[in-house]
């Protein structure tokens, strides 16, 4: 049973690492990238790496999107698409 879950996180973490990819929009995508690397806390903490885990879900869920959410934010776009 714990195989479903491991199989539907995974096919998760595959759609928003092609979402990431297509989305035009960069607050998108530092969104979806942050849903991706809390995806992979899941997954990490599924096997049984609870420090691996952890350490995704500070710095890749939480520092790294924060940031990127304040670079995007402090810049101007230069093109109206």
């Amino acid at each position: 049973m714990i195989w479903i879950l491991d199989l539907l996180i995974l096919l998760l973490v595959v759609v928003c690492a092609i979402a990431a990819i297509n989305v035009k929009d960069l607050l998108s995508a530092t969104i979806i990238f942050g849903v991706y690397s809390f995806l992979m806390c899941l997954l990490w903490a599924e096997m049984g790496a609870v420090d691996v885990a952890f350490t995704e879900a500070t710095v890749g869920a939480g520092i790294s999107t924060v940031l990127f959410i304040a670079a995007i934010l402090h810049t101007s776009r230069r093109t109206k698409d």
